[in-house]
């Protein structure tokens, strides 16, 4: 059984209707035939191309184009393909066709078979992929400036950066040297004014004498912190020298002194477990004398400040607590940041905010670490632990209290 296909158009609806333009034409130009879609396009009728040649109907750059390339490839090759040309219509805007031709041989003569196809959706999209393409390279170029600006910038903050550390760095080793530089002439002020105070005086005296020697200790502390402080910046860190010791005991001397030179603060020693330590006696007591310094600072005097130590098996601690003011959560992040204070308001016990950063390097160095906790409830507690010791047992079970 065969299909029964729908009847074709004729020859010339084909030719007329084609979705280009046909144009026959002889081999100097002149136009024999023209399809009605090619009419429609250009604006003439079909007779009134009869009279022209095809290249009249150009804009000046397409004779010439035609005259040069085109025209001789046809007479040499026989055919050309895709040749790009702009039309004049009737009212004389220009039209942008593609055309493609070949040479026919007659008994006649020779003529040319031109088809010719609309470019506007072609040129639309070589427009808009033309608009792309510059908008991508515009694109690169702002990337190419933004990562050479970002070059720059980064190569300038390194400079900054190196400068602001040598200008540091400088600064710290120049604390470093001050801070040591008055050593001497403190320790002189401090041995004067003990040995004028053995003689008689009067009270008025024996109190400004007094207020010499302790405000010597303290700048004395004050510049121990500042010289540990120096060490650590550059680089070569708190040092340590570990023996056995009893911490116990160690923590009871410190507390011996610091009661004299704090004598409105009520000092209560709380010892737990039993063994020897392995750390250094010197910084340990300056751990102790820098965070009751502190509690004295900031804690209520009226009620006691409880320093414990405490020997373990895997280690060994000490902690001070105070009852005072709560320390906001945004100030303990920062806390044992140098330079750090609990609060603004100044007073004569309060240093240069040096203490609790001596504290954790301290710390560090022997391998151990540092917290703090503050409600109101509970108070404030600051911990040092220290992760290696000797211990011997047995561990009493209930704290011994001085």
């Amino acid at each position: 059984m065969s299909d029964d296909l729908p009847p074709l158009p004729s020859p010339q609806a084909l030719f007329e209707d084609a979705p280009c333009g046909l144009v026959v034409t002889k081999e100097d130009g002149t136009i024999l035939r023209a399809n009605l879609t090619f009419c429609n396009w250009i604006g003439f009728s079909e007779a009134d191309l009869c009279k022209r040649r095809f290249q009249d109907l150009l804009t000046m750059g397409g004779r010439i184009f035609h005259q040069t390339h085109w025209a001789p490839l046809m007479q040499m090759q026989g055919s050309v393909a895709e040749v790009k040309l702009d039309l004049k219509h009737r009212d004389q805007h220009t039209i942008t066709m593609l055309l493609n031709g070949v040479r026919r041989e007659q008994h006649s003569g020779a003529f040319y078979e031109l088809a010719l196809f609309g470019t506007t959706d072609r040129d639309r999209y070589e427009r808009e992929l033309l608009n792309a393409r510059q908008l991508a390279e515009a694109l690169l170029q702002e990337k190419t400036a933004a990562e050479t600006a970002l070059r720059q910038a980064q190569a300038e903050l390194k400079l900054a950066y190196e400068k602001a550390q040598r200008r540091a760095l400088f600064a710290e080793q120049m604390v470093a040297i001050v801070s040591h530089d008055l050593k001497n002439p403190l320790t002189a002020i401090k041995m004067a004014s003990d040995f004028l105070a053995r003689g008689e005086r009067t009270s008025k005296e024996t109190q400004l004498l007094g207020h010499i020697g302790q405000s010597s200790e303290r700048a004395q502390r004050m510049i121990a912190d500042l010289l540990d402080f120096a060490l650590a910046r550059v680089g070569r860190g708190i040092g340590v020298a570990r023996s056995a010791m009893d911490l116990h005991n160690v923590i009871g001397q410190s507390l011996n002194e610091l009661r004299v030179a704090f004598p409105k603060a009520i000092l209560v020693h709380q010892s737990l477990g039993a063994g020897t330590a392995y750390l250094d006696a010197d910084r340990v007591q300056q751990i102790i004398g820098n965070l009751v310094a502190n509690s004295v600072a900031y804690g209520d005097l009226q009620q006691p400040i409880t320093i414990t130590s405490r020997v373990e098996r895997d280690g060994a601690a000490v902690s001070v607590h105070n009852q005072g003011a709560v320390i906001p959560q945004s100030v303990i992040a920062v806390l044992f940041e140098p330079m750090t204070r609990g609060t603004e308001i100044n007073n004569d016990l309060r240093s240069v905010g040096l203490g609790l950063f001596i504290v954790r390097e301290i710390a560090k160095a022997h391998g151990g670490s540092v917290s703090v906790s503050s409600s109101a409830v509970s108070g404030t507690t600051f911990s040092v632990h220290f992760p290696v010791t000797d211990t011997r047992p047995p561990w009493p079970s209930a704290p011994a209290v001085a």
